[in-house]
């Protein structure tokens, strides 16, 4: 049953209660109440009046007052879109009020999510800001007390104060690419490239770090395949670099990681790089790519780095309209993989 309809049958049978009292208290206001009046003719004729009476009238007010006073309701709140402004109609009326609730009660908790992330991200901004600017300005200020004219720790102290001021000009930087890359202003210059080649030299400038660990860098593709894609060759060279130095920054002493490019379809290949390091427990990966989040949530990051890494990938493969996934075990090791499209040449 329609609401108008509901309305109807309750109008209906309001006016039959009220034209019955309405007749009851006429018959005995007359002296006139008795049991044979009341199944009298005239009373049912006086009966059946009152209740058309009652009922047109009833029916009146609900069309000019209810129903108007609906429609400035319903103008009210949907006076930003002309087009879904109800008149009469109320299961019309109710679909949209139950649509604008839905639709406020989704927002309301976007809201929500944007707040809570805002006030993380400036929570883990601050701390990462905070730890190189106390540990230089410590140094420089013991430096400036005396111990600048101790050649024993003079140079220690310039070198740790150094390092301090290196990451947060790394955190700066990358703060600065996300924000480009978000706003649109570094946009995406696709060309056709080798990405044999680019990963290679990526590995390359990673031996010494890895070596420090004594990670083994491998790489392995198909030769016989030509893997030339259609992307931007310095960002793509950007996560690649992030993705394997990420890799060797929480990957196990004498461990490996292993870059592999394979042809996924006839329009895509995909890049995975695997090590055998931690590994990450499922309940960080929805998380794991935002800005300075941290698997450990102990807030040390002792293998340097911006913290930032992850999230430029992301926002990278994203500007490229390609996904990036992860698979991961804690405790045997993780995959991070990515899409790029083939170049048509």
């Amino acid at each position: 049953m329609s609401i108008r309809q509901k309305i109807r049958f309750q109008s209906l049978f309001y006016s039959i209660l009220i034209s019955l009292v309405i007749c009851l208290i006429a018959l005995a206001s007359f002296g006139e109440f008795s049991i044979e009046s009341i199944f009298s003719l005239n009373f049912f004729l006086l009966f059946i009046l009152c209740s058309i009476v009652v009922y047109v009238i009833g029916a009146f007010f609900v069309k000019f007052f209810l129903y108007n006073s609906v429609r400035v309701i319903s103008d009210e709140i949907f006076q930003s879109d002309v087009d879904s402004t109800i008149t009469t109609n109320m299961d019309d009326l109710l679909k949209k009020i139950r649509q604008y609730d839905d639709d406020q009660k989704s927002e309301i908790s976007e809201m929500k999510k944007q707040e809570t992330f805002r006030r993380e991200f400036i929570g883990n901004l601050a701390h990462e800001l905070k730890t190189p600017l106390f540990t230089s300005e410590s140094y420089i200020l013991t430096l400036l007390d005396g111990a600048i004219d101790d050649d024993e720790v003079n140079k220690k102290y310039l070198k740790i104060a150094g390092k301090a001021i290196h990451r947060l000009n790394l955190i700066v930087k990358d703060l600065d690419l996300i924000t480009k890359i978000e706003s649109g202003e570094s946009e995406i210059q696709r060309t056709d490239f080798d990405i044999i080649n680019l990963a290679q030299n990526a590995l390359e400038m990673l031996e010494i770090t890895a070596s420090k660990k004594n990670i083994k860098l491998m790489l392995e593709f198909n030769d016989k395949l030509p893997l030339r894609v259609n992307a931007d060759n310095e960002k793509i060279q950007q996560v690649l670099t992030n993705l394997v130095e990420n890799s060797i920054k929480y990957g196990k002493e004498n461990g490996t990681t292993e870059l592999v490019i394979q042809e996924l379809t006839e329009n895509k290949i995909i890049v995975r790089v695997t090590d055998n390091g931690l590994g990450i427990e499922e309940k960080h990966f929805n998380r794991l790519f935002e800005r300075f989040y941290r698997v450990d949530q102990s807030g040390s990051r002792k293998g340097g780095g911006s913290g930032l890494g992850l999230a430029i990938v992301k926002h990278i493969m994203d500007a490229h309209d390609e996904k990036i996934y992860i698979e991961s075990e804690f405790g045997v090791g993780s995959e991070f993989s990515f899409t790029l499209e083939k170049s048509l040449q």
